[in-house]
This record gives C-alpha cells, sequence and structure tokens, in this order.
C-alpha cells in the first residue's frame, strides 16, 4: 500500500508528539494534535497531576497514549531524553527554569535531536517580571483587558471559564506555533523553541477590538460598545420560564427581521440611534419575557434573525444543527465534542478514550524504538 492510499487517522498521521504532563492549556493542545492524527505520548508523573479527576474520564487526554516517568530520579531525564529523540514536537508547560533543572529542557533535547520543535506552555511567558510568579487562566486574561470587556457596566467583570486564557489565547496558540515550527524544521532541518503565553495569546485575540479603538469605535468600558452587550440587538434576554435567548442581529436586514418575528413596531429607526437603545432594550426584553425559550426558539427557527437558545453543556449535543453535523460524539461512554476542524481527505477521529497512566508504556518503548522505557536505559 501506498502513502498515498494508505489509511490516515488525521491530516498529523505519522508525527511523533511528546508531552510532559502538566495541567490547563498544555494537555488541551496535545489532544487536539492527537486529534488531527499525532501520535502523541503523554509523560505521566509518578501520582499524577493531584486535580482529583480520574484519569478515565479527562477527555482532554483522549487520543494519546501513557507513560509514567519520575523526572526527579537520574534515569528520568535519560528516558524523556530518548523519547525526545525520535519526537518531532515535545510540549511542557513549566514554570521558566523547571524544565532545565529536569535535564530535558531545550538544550539538552536538542543536543538530542535538532529537528525537535520544543512548545513551552506557560501563562506569563518566559519572560518579564512575572515569569516566575504563579497564576490562573483569570489573572492572564484579567491583564490583558479582555476580562474587563465581559459583564454589565457596574458589576464586577464575568469570567468565561477558563475558555478565553487557557484554551483560546493559550493551547490554540501553542498548537498553531508548534505546527508552523514544525514546517520549518521540515524544511530547513532546523527545530526551535515556541514560547506560547496564555497573556501574548489572549492579548492578540483583541486585535479587532484595538484597531476599533484606535478607530474611536469602541470605548474603553463595559457594556457601552456594539459586541459587549451594550447594544440591545447583539446580547443575551431572559425568558417567560428561566431560559435565555442570544441575539446577534447585527446587520440591518438582520435587524429588520429580528423585529418583525419579535412583533416589534415603531423601532425601526433604533438600529443607528444610540439614544433609542435604552427604549429598545426594554422593548426587546419585555417581549422576551412573555414567552418561554423553546417557544422563542420555534418562533426564530429557520429565519435570518440571528437569533439562538442558550443551551447547557447537557441540552448542546441535541441541538438539531450540532446532531446534524455530529459535532459532538459519544466515545469510552462519554458524550465529548468531536474533533475539529474537519478535513476532506483526513478525515481527524476519537480513536482512543483518555490514556491511562503508564498504560502503554510497553506499546512506546516498542514503537519508537526507546527500549529504556522499560529497562534501565543507557547513557546518552
Amino acid at each position: 500500500m501506498t502513502e498515498a492510499t494508505a489509511p490516515h487517522d488525521g491530516p498529523l498521521t505519522g508525527v511523533r508528539v511528546v508531552e510532559l504532563a502538566g495541567i490547563g492549556p498544555g494537555p488541551f493542545a496535545a489532544m487536539l494534535l492527537g486529534d488531527l492524527g499525532a501520535d502523541v505520548v503523554r509523560v505521566d508523573r509518578p501520582g499524577g497531576p493531584g486535580l482529583g479527576i480520574d484519569p478515565a474520564r479527562d477527555v482532554t487526554n483522549r487520543n494519546k497514549r501513557s507513560v509514567v516517568v519520575d523526572l526527579k530520579t537520574p534515569e528520568g531525564a535519560a528516558r524523556v531524553l530518548g523519547l525526545a529523540e525520535r519526537a518531532d514536537i515535545l510540549i511542557e508547560g513549566y514554570r521558566p527554569g523547571v524544565a532545565e533543572r529536569l535535564g530535558v529542557g531545550p538544550e539538552d533535547c536538542r543536543a538530542r535531536n535538532p529537528r525537535l520543535v520544543y512548545g513551552r506552555m506557560t501563562g506569563w511567558g518566559q519572560t518579564g517580571p512575572l515569569a516566575d510568579r504563579a497564576g490562573h487562566d483569570i489573572g492572564y486574561i484579567a491583564v490583558t483587558g479582555a476580562l474587563g470587556m465581559t459583564g454589565e457596566p457596574g458589576r464586577p467583570p464575568v469570567a468565561p471559564a477558563n475558555l478565553l486564557g487557557d484554551y483560546a489565547g493559550g493551547s490554540l496558540y501553542l498548537v498553531v506555533g508548534v505546527l508552523a515550527a514544525l514546517h520549518h524544521a521540515r524544511a530547513t532541518g532546523a527545530g526551535q523553541v515556541v514560547d506560547a503565553a496564555v497573556v501574548d495569546g489572549t492579548a492578540h485575540l483583541t486585535a479587532m477590538i484595538h484597531g476599533m479603538l484606535a478607530a474611536g469605535a469602541w470605548q474603553d468600558r463595559r457594556g457601552a460598545n456594539l459586541l459587549d452587550g451594550g447594544c440591545p440587538y447583539y446580547g443575551t434576554y431572559g425568558t417567560a420560564d428561566g431560559g435565555h435567548m442570544a441575539v446577534g442581529a447585527l446587520e440591518p436586514r438582520f435587524y429588520a427581521e429580528f423585529l418583525r418575528l419579535l412583533d416589534v413596531s415603531g423601532l425601526e429607526e433604533a438600529h443607528a440611534d444610540v439614544t433609542r437603545w435604552p427604549e429598545l432594550r426594554a422593548k426587546v426584553a419585555e417581549r422576551f419575557a412573555s414567552r418561554t425559550r423553546d417557544e422563542w426558539t420555534a418562533v426564530f427557527e429557520g429565519s435570518d434573525a440571528c437569533v439562538a437558545p442558550v443551551l447547557s453543556l447537557r441540552e448542546a449535543p441535541h441541538h438539531p444543527h450540532l446532531a446534524a453535523r455530529s459535532t459532538f460524539t459519544d466515545h469510552a461512554g462519554m458524550t465529548q465534542p468531536a474533533p475539529a476542524p474537519r478535513f476532506s481527505a483526513t478525515p481527524a477521529t476519537v480513536r482512543t478514550g483518555p490514556a491511562r497512566p503508564g498504560a502503554d508504556t510497553e506499546d512506546v518503548a516498542r514503537d519508537w524504538g526507546v527500549p529504556g522505557l522499560v529497562s534501565p536505559p543507557s547513557k546518552p
């Protein structure tokens, strides 16, 4: 069977990734690479990450294999270096300097494998006054200005779980970075270090807003702008049963359809008249409060009014559109998001459930040609 006709588990089939186990954005980034077909080997530490999550339920460890290595022992670094020598990408999420102290830093790994792309995932980055400080998603997005844009004026900003910082500003930028560096490595034979920081990625996500701010089209305060809830036709409203509807009728033709289906008249000109926005908001809120969420969903179904029901995590997989696209999938007894995006020639799949710590040591040692994983490693 030729390479052109060989089966694929995604466009990254054949790419080898080492993930030094951590929490947050690193594991998610490694999962995404695994979803896209890479052979991801997660190097777990003895005792696990300490989060108290059942490894069998940790979806971010799907499409991976696991080995357990104690990097605090003399042979631990040698085992990881053996994997790094055969890998295309390595991902770690330690504080700056920790990987170096453990003997698995960029210089150690790339001395064994000059083509290696070494991805570093942190909140603050490898340099700067806060580089060595502890932190979490909410603090990272706070200093970038992104958190300050969420929520109602006069009330504290609303934390968007850890989706904005850890995963959007962190994991996705790490994946973009290591794949770009992998392209460079394959073209030149030279790997490099990728410094992915949540603060950098999250700040980058605000590029359009900074452009609007510079153009005078955005006020640097919460709840006063087109896309932050300040606009009455871009936001959420409560329904009679305690549910909510999301409205995004920005363009004039969508706004007209929205008013028609909502059965609101006399406010057509309020679209461009901010002085009438309080009046419009009150009327829209009154109308939505008169029916249940499901009733309003039926009213707007099939229209271009840009209105959708606000669903819970358990409800989302049953939405007709998401169900038709198989946006969610059931695997290993769990409903979970399916791999994204989609590829016409090399579709990505959920091949395996969450990797159990250490369960794949012998298979990885054989497949990667690293016998030291299951026997005392030879000296480099």
